[in-house]
């Protein structure tokens, strides 16, 4: 949750203006975040120019977003997390533009069936995961042209799919949020004929431009403490820490060279904050708030002028672009507070220097490939894209194959839900570990015993509640309790049981590649996994290159005997050359019964029995 207001018109404005208090109303009676909103949305209906509307709303809508944001992240409940290095990347390649080569070079695409016949998805595969922070450093953008199908004809791209188009279209794709560069190629429906996936032209190859800014260089100033209200400079980069408390900081940085004319016109974000706890290891970011006070302060002026206008007009635009300008001539410093899970003992904030740019530019005629996640092909498919990327995050995803059974309790949270009171639930929820991946599907949970309490009393328990069977089910495997409230004789304020965990034993082995194990291969970039032998519900397979460094995974295909199975050989594929494996195998699995005693939340509403 990074929060940036727009910088034209659009601002912050705060409670006082957009609630049309004055000032010893708002400290005598502060209103809450849904008063504000309602009263912010009335005042809007005085406006009758609709220019000077958008333009208040946009502000009053910025500002209802920022103390939103703000609430979140201040009320969000302490819990660690730890993430990854997000300047881990760019540590395995010697240059800036060797990180952009790599991200050019790795770029392919998938063809992905759809949920229609008349549809074909589009993947766009990038070495890097672009929504995570650090995934990729710098600015990038794909541009995507046209698709070309079997039978030689070319589809343009359009921004969006139209209803009325009767051919073959290109567009981006409505149904998956998740990879919001996937395209869909969609085909006309004609009523009475069947759409035939083996006739129609199937799409080949993906034409498109990449541009990636590289900056001249990044330096990282390491902070703490200490170094609150300090300026940390090094040639023309500052940083100075202006608040660092339990989970937050606040920084400014400025860069005293103007930014290069490749880049001038470009939203950049060059400041990079990170954290660490005293264990050494990175916490991660809860979000950030981008707007310092003096800005603050200034879009509420913005705001406070426009609501005083009657109508807008090309004089009131000018005015305030023109303090817009002035304001950042004399407010040269960026301002960024930082949020993480966790408490912070250090920071590297670390800054990108644009005061020199290289931008690449290349245009792109990828093929478009065809991996499904199972086939029955005999052979295999290449898929080596000559470039190296590893994986930063196995190592710490690793540590789940030595799980303990303390480590497994000590990770549960337990989350209710009261909203509805004949679905009531309490779960038990952990972070997602690699031990989970080797649970397998033959778990056996047992009983999940589990009672309720009218109240306690000096450290004692009241009788407990006596239900009907159907008045609470126990999901041992999603470790769930669902209750009905409708049907307690007694409200409850207490629930004591056992849910049962699962927790896989893992052995891990490592190989040279000169020297497998019968039934695992390497071939170029592929590791070929015999399926008989190493069954896919018990085993997972890393590899590292000659650095030492686990390499990132493309993708893997099982190859199956038919349709029904069996698996015969899996293809792994990564982005590099592997020259040694690390098998992992579960070889037992154990119940851990987790008790618990829960203090029930009540229902704002409960339709109890008398």
């Amino acid at each position: 949750m990074d929060v940036r207001l727009p910088l034209m018109t659009a601002g912050i404005c705060f409670a006082l203006s957009v609630g049309g208090c004055s000032p010893g109303e708002e400290k005598k009676h502060p209103l809450s975040l849904e008063q504000k909103t309602a009263q912010f949305e009335h005042s809007l209906d005085a406006i009758t120019d609709p220019k000077l509307k958008d333009a208040v709303t946009e502000l009053g809508g910025s500002l209802l977003l920022l103390e939103r944001a703000q609430q979140r992240l201040d009320n969000k409940p302490p819990r660690t997390e730890y993430g990854e290095d997000a300047l881990g990347v760019l540590k395995h390649y010697p240059t800036p533009q060797a990180l952009v080569d790599t991200f050019i070079n790795g770029l392919f695409v998938l063809h992905k069936d759809a949920s229609s016949d008349y549809l074909t998805d589009l993947q766009p595969v990038f070495p890097f995961n672009l929504n995570i922070p650090g995934g990729f450093l710098f600015p990038h953008g794909v541009e995507w042209q046209s698709v070309t199908l079997s039978n030689k004809r070319v589809i343009a791209y359009q921004p969006e799919w139209s209803e009325t188009d009767p051919g073959i279209q290109l567009s981006p794709s409505s149904s998956n949020v998740t990879n919001p560069d996937d395209l869909t190629v969609t085909y006309p429906f004609i009523e009475g004929l069947d759409a035939d996936k083996k006739t129609r032209p199937r799409p080949v190859s993906l034409q498109g431009q990449v541009e990636v800014i590289a900056p001249k260089r990044l330096h990282s100033f390491d902070l703490g403490k200490k170094d609150v209200g300090q300026t940390r400079t090094d040639a023309n980069l500052s940083v100075k820490l202006l608040k660092l408390e339990k989970n937050y900081a606040e920084v400014e940085f400025s860069n005293s060279l103007p930014l290069a004319p490749e880049v001038a016109s470009t939203p950049l974000n060059p400041l990079i904050v990170q954290a660490r706890d005293t264990t050494g290891q990175y916490l991660v970011r809860a979000g950030a708030i981008n707007e310092s006070p003096e800005q603050i302060t200034f879009y509420q002026k913005q705001l406070a002028h426009l609501q005083q206008q009657k109508a807008w007009s090309e004089d009131l635009e000018k005015q305030l672009n023109d303090d817009q300008r002035t304001f950042e001539q004399q407010h040269t410093r960026r301002y960024n507070k930082v949020y993480f899970n966790g408490p912070i003992d250090t920071l590297e904030v670390s800054v990108l220097d644009f005061s020199e740019a290289t931008v690449t530019r290349k245009p792109l005629d990828l093929p478009i490939r065809e991996f499904d996640s199972h086939t029955t092909a005999k052979t295999v498919q290449p898929l080596d894209l000559a470039i190296t990327v590893y994986d930063d995050q196995a190592p710490n995803w690793l540590k789940g194959a030595s799980l303990t059974e303390d480590d497994l309790k000590k990770s549960i949270h337990i989350r209710q839900s009261v909203e509805e009171p004949s679905a009531a639930r309490i779960e038990f929820d952990h972070r997602k570990t690699f031990n989970d991946e080797l649970l397998g599907d033959d778990l056996a949970p047992g009983e999940s015993p589990v009672t309720f309490f009218t109240e306690k009393h000096n450290g004692k328990l009241d009788e407990p509640i006596e239900l009907p069977a159907e008045a609470y089910q126990v999901d041992p495997l999603q470790a769930t309790i669902t209750y009905d409230l409708n049907l307690f004789p007694e409200t409850p304020a207490v629930a004591v049981g056992s849910m049962p965990l699962f927790l896989a034993t893992v052995a891990k082995q490592s190989y040279e590649a000169k020297a497998l194990p019968k039934g695992l291969e390497i071939r170029n970039n592929e590791l070929v996994v015999n399926l008989k032998l190493f069954p896919a519900n018990e085993w997972r397979f890393f590899v590292k290159d000659d650095s030492g460094n686990y390499l990132k995974q493309i993708l893997s295909v099982s190859h199956d005997a038919s349709a029904e199975g069996p698996a015969l050989f899996g293809v792994h594929y990564f982005y590099g050359r592997p020259t040694q494996v690390e098998t992992y195998q579960r070889t037992d699995l154990a119940t851990v019964q987790y008790g618990f005693e829960v203090k029930l939340e009540k229902a704002q509403t409960q339709g109890a029995a008398p």
